[in-house]
């Protein structure tokens, strides 16, 4: 049975975070592009990432979840069960991410130096604007060997390499705080109080059924109703009809 895992972060922090990951996983697929337009489609995800980097503060939030963690992992070594190698060498990591997002520039402020990207990086912004007659300076580039496409490519992404391993860092352990229970939504409908300490609602429910969650509320409180996924007006479950589904809250 296929099972779709869907999340839903309760503060403006966590979604960002959430933005991010998308961004970077997508991103992530660039060594296995061969066609132009699928460059394109990364340097469109690439002027997304950066275009978010420069709006946030993303580095304040991040130094405070990582201090955060190495806390709570100093606090953890003193459980006698705890795996105390494993402890360490994630206690080590976190410490020196911690040092160098301190004395890192900022994020993505080299790329500012690129003369290629930031003579092309306007374009995006303009729907269908990056054909060749648009942007020659990126059909020639596209016409370099795939070894110089690449060296370029890992060159840009190192400069994210540590916001980059920072979510993957605080997102892991937000996901780890919660666990999965089983759950009924009466009538396709859940209502739920959040923690204090609760930042994210993961839900996780069968696709075979034809519904999915849509979740309203805040960091008190919140809703979660279920809705078919049919071309019919006001997709709304059945009030008839209990939802099974597996709930945590992180």
């Amino acid at each position: 049975m296929s099972v779709a895992v869907y999340e839903f972060p309760l503060n403006e922090k966590v979604r960002t975070y959430l933005r991010l990951e998308l961004l970077f996983k997508q991103l992530g697929q660039c060594h296995s592009l061969t066609e132009d337009w699928q460059f394109t489609g990364f340097f469109e995800s690439f002027f997304t990432l950066l275009d978010l980097l420069e709006r946030i503060d993303i580095r304040t939030d991040i130094l405070k979840d990582i201090e955060i963690h190495e806390r709570n992992l100093v606090h953890w070594s003193q459980h006698p069960q705890i795996d105390n190698n494993a402890l360490q060498a994630t206690l080590r990591r976190i410490v020196n991410l911690r040092d160098q997002l301190k004395s890192a520039r900022k994020i993505g402020g080299n790329l500012k130096d690129d003369k290629f990207l930031m003579s092309i990086r306007q374009r995006f912004s303009i729907p269908g604007a990056t054909c060749s007659f648009d942007l020659p300076n990126l059909h020639f580039w596209l016409k370099q060997p795939r070894a110089i496409i690449h060296q370029d490519i890992d060159r840009w992404m190192l400069e994210f390499h540590l916001v980059h391993q920072a979510i993957d860092i605080t997102l892991s352990f937000l996901r780890e705080r919660g666990r999965l229970t089983d759950t009924v939504a009466e009538k396709g409908f859940y209502q739920g109080v959040a923690d204090s300490k609760n930042e994210l609602i993961r839900v996780e429910c069968p696709t075979d059924q034809g519904y999915y969650p849509v979740l309203s509320g805040n960091k008190h409180r919140y809703a979660i109703r279920f809705m078919r996924f049919d071309p019919v007006p006001n997709g709304q479950i059945s009030q008839e009809t209990d939802v099974n589904f597996c709930l945590a809250c992180c």
